[in-house]
C-alpha cells in the first residue's frame, strides 16, 4: 500500500530522523508514537504528501485514494454538514455539483449531454446515490443527530466541528486513512464507534494518539519514532510498553542472567499470543506474534517521570458527605441535588460528557466555588489536594524557578531534596532554574503532580490530569494512582485509566443529575449498552 525507502529528515542540519525503511499493507492499523518532539506529526505529514522530507522517498500504489484527518476547524465554514462530509471523497463531490450545473441549465446542448452520462457514470461507480445516506450514518455513529446535517459549519461549535471532520476523514470507504489524534474532543460513545469503525475497516490506517486504550484496541502495529530512527513492530500499545520494559532490563543486566531474562521474554511473547482475544483482528495479530523472536523487540530511550502518592495519614471512616448541592453558572444548572458519600477505599471516576458539573462540583469540594444549594462535609481526618482543570492562576505573574517554586510545598526546603524529588519528574541539570511561566503545557502538569505529592493528603480530587501529558507520563500517573491506597476522584477522558484506577462511577447527565454505580468504569458501559 505504501513504501518509506531511506527517509531522513533534518531540522537547521539536525536529523530527526534517518534511514527509515518502512512498508505500511492493507488490512493493518498503525500506531505512531514518540517522546513529545519525536517527530509523530510531522511523519504523518511526510507521509501524506503535506511536508517534503530531506531525502528518501514515499511510494504508495497507483490508484490508491487516501484520505486525512484535516486539523483546522473553521475551514468549511461556508458549507454546510452534509459537503463537508462528501467531501472526504473530493472527485464524488466535483462530479456531483457539475452534475448540478448542467442539469440546471435551460438548455442543454448534445455535448452536455454526453457530458452529463459520463458523470452519472462516474458518479454511480463512486456511490454517489448511496453518499448522504453513509455520510448521515457516520455523523449519526459520531453523535451529530439528522437535525444538523444540513445546517451550516459556521453555526457548529467547536467539539461538532471535530466530529464533522472525522466523519470526512471516514467518508467514502478510503484505501488509506491518516489520523492525527482522532479521539480528541470525542465522547466515549463517539471513541467506541470510531474503535469499531476501524475494526472493520479494510484498508489500512496510520494514526498518532496518546489514548492507550484507543491504541490497544485498534492497532494492529506499534510504529516507534526513537533514538532518531523509526522502527515498527508487530502487537497493539501495551505489548510494545511491556517488551520495552523488558527488554530495557535485559540491556541493563546484559552481565548477568541474560539466560533467565531472554526466557522471560520468550514466556511473554507467548503468553500475550495466547491471551489477545478481545480484537476481531486476534487472531491475524496471533499468527504475527507467534514469529517474533527476542531480537525484534523494541529498545526505548524514553524516560518515566516517577509518580508515587503518600499519605501522612491513613483516613478515618468519615470521609466526605455531599447532600442535595445545586450550582448554576451562567444560567445552566451544572448540578441539580447531587447527594453521595465517599466510602474508605473507593476511587471515583467522573464520567460523561457534563465536564461543567465535574469541575464544579470539584471546586465546591475544594472550597474555591460556594453551591446554591445544599451542603459538603469533610471527614475530620480527611486531607484533600486538588488538581485542577486549569493551572494558570499557579504559573502566571510568578518568577519563581523550579527549586523556588516546589520548596513553597514541600516540607523539606533544602535544594539537594528538591532537586532529587525534580529529577524523579525529569527534571534534570539547570532545568531545575527555569522560570516556570515558560514551562510547556506538560512540564506544568508534572509540576502539579508534583504539589500533590508533597501533599500528603488521603484523599486526590483531580480534574483532567492528563491533558497535555505525553504517553509517558500518563502511564506513570497510571501506576500511582493505581498503587495509592487512599481516596480518588478523578475526571478524565483516559479510558484506561479510569479503568484501572476507579471501582466507582460518577456519571452526571446534562441537566446536572448525578447517576451512581458502584463498579468500574467497563461494567458501567457495558450496563449501558443493556439498558
Amino acid at each position: 500500500m505504501i513504501t518509506v525507502t531511506d527517509l531522513s529528515l533534518n531540522y537547521s542540519g539536525t536529523p530527526l530522523f534517518s534511514h527509515v525503511d518502512l512498508q505500511f499493507l492493507r488490512g493493518n492499523c498503525y500506531g505512531i508514537i514518540g517522546a513529545n518532539g519525536a517527530g509523530k506529526s510531522t511523519f504523518l505529514k511526510i507521509l501524506s504528501g503535506e511536508l517534503d522530507s530531506t531525502s528518501g522517498e514515499v511510494s504508495i500504489l497507483p490508484g490508491i485514494r487516501m484520505s486525512v484527518l484535516k486539523q483546522n476547524q473553521n475551514a468549511y465554514d461556508a458549507y454546510n454538514v452534509m459537503d463537508t462530509v462528501i467531501m472526504g471523497n473530493q472527485r464524488l463531490y466535483d462530479i456531483g455539483k457539475q452534475k448540478e450545473e448542467l442539469y440546471a441549465k435551460e438548455e442543454m446542448t448534445d455535448e452536455d449531454g454526453m457530458l452529463a452520462c459520463q458523470l452519472e457514470e462516474e458518479y454511480a461507480e463512486l456511490g454517489g446515490w448511496e453518499a448522504e445516506s453513509d455520510a448521515s450514518r457516520i455523523l449519526q455513529g459520531l453523535g451529530i443527530g439528522t437535525e444538523l446535517h444540513y445546517n451550516d459549519m459556521a453555526t457548529l461549535d467547536a467539539r461538532l466541528k471535530v466530529k464533522v471532520l472525522l466523519a470526512q476523514a471516514l467518508f467514502g470507504n478510503p484505501d488509506l486513512l491518516m489520523m492525527d489524534e482522532p479521539t480528541n474532543n470525542l465522547d466515549i460513545d463517539a471513541v467506541n464507534w470510531l474503535e469499531d469503525f476501524l475494526l472493520d475497516f479494510e484498508g489500512t490506517v496510520i494514526v498518532v494518539s496518546h489514548d492507550r486504550h484507543f491504541l490497544n484496541t485498534v492497532c494492529t502495529h506499534i510504529v516507534d519514532i526513537d533514538y532518531g530512527k523509526i522502527k515498527m513492530y508487530v502487537g497493539n500499545y501495551d505489548f510494545w510498553y511491556e517488551s520495552s520494559q523488558l527488554v530495557q532490563q535485559l540491556i541493563k543486566n546484559q552481565n548477568k542472567r541474560n539466560e533467565e531474562k531472554i526466557k522471560e521474554l520468550q514466556d511473554f511473547i507467548s503468553r500475550f499470543s495466547a491471551n489477545k482475544s478481545k480484537s476481531k483482528q486476534a487472531t491475524a495479530r496471533r499468527k504475527l506474534l507467534d514469529k517474533l523472536s527476542v531480537e525484534e523487540m523494541p529498545a526505548s530511550s524514553r524516560r518515566y517521570p516517577w509518580v508515587g502518592f503518600t499519605p501522612d495519614r491513613e483516613v478515618g471512616k468519615d470521609i466526605l458527605f455531599v447532600t442535595d448541592v445545586s450550582k448554576t453558572i451562567d444560567g445552566v444548572k451544572v448540578l441539580d441535588k447531587v447527594s453521595f458519600i465517599v466510602g474508605h477505599d473507593e476511587k471515583i471516576a467522573f464520567v460523561g460528557d457534563n465536564e461543567n458539573a465535574h469541575t464544579a462540583l470539584f471546586k465546591i469540594l475544594a472550597g474555591e466555588m460556594e453551591p446554591d444549594e445544599g451542603s459538603v462535609k469533610w471527614g475530620q481526618t480527611a486531607t484533600f489536594s486538588y488538581f485542577p482543570k486549569d493551572n494558570t492562576p499557579y504559573f502566571e505573574d510568578c518568577d519563581d524557578n523550579l527549586v523556588q517554586w516546589l520548596r513553597q510545598f514541600s516540607p523539606d526546603p533544602q535544594e539537594q531534596y528538591l532537586r532529587g524529588f525534580l529529577g524523579r519528574m525529569l527534571f534534570s541539570g539547570d532545568e531545575v532554574y527555569k522560570p516556570v511561566k515558560v514551562l510547556s503545557g506538560g512540564e506544568k502538569v508534572r509540576c502539579m503532580l508534583s504539589r500533590m505529592m508533597l501533599s500528603g493528603a488521603n484523599v486526590l480530587m483531580l480534574d483532567q490530569p492528563t491533558n497535555h501529558l505525553d504517553l509517558e507520563s500518563i502511564a506513570a500517573l497510571n501506576k500511582g494512582l493505581e498503587a495509592v491506597k487512599c481516596n480518588v476522584l478523578v475526571a478524565s477522558h483516559d479510558h484506561q485509566l479510569i479503568q484501572t484506577v476507579c471501582n466507582r462511577v460518577f456519571d452526571f447527565t446534562a441537566d446536572g443529575k448525578l447517576i451512581d454505580r458502584k463498579m468500574t468504569y467497563d461494567e458501567y458501559l457495558d450496563s449501558q449498552k443493556e439498558a
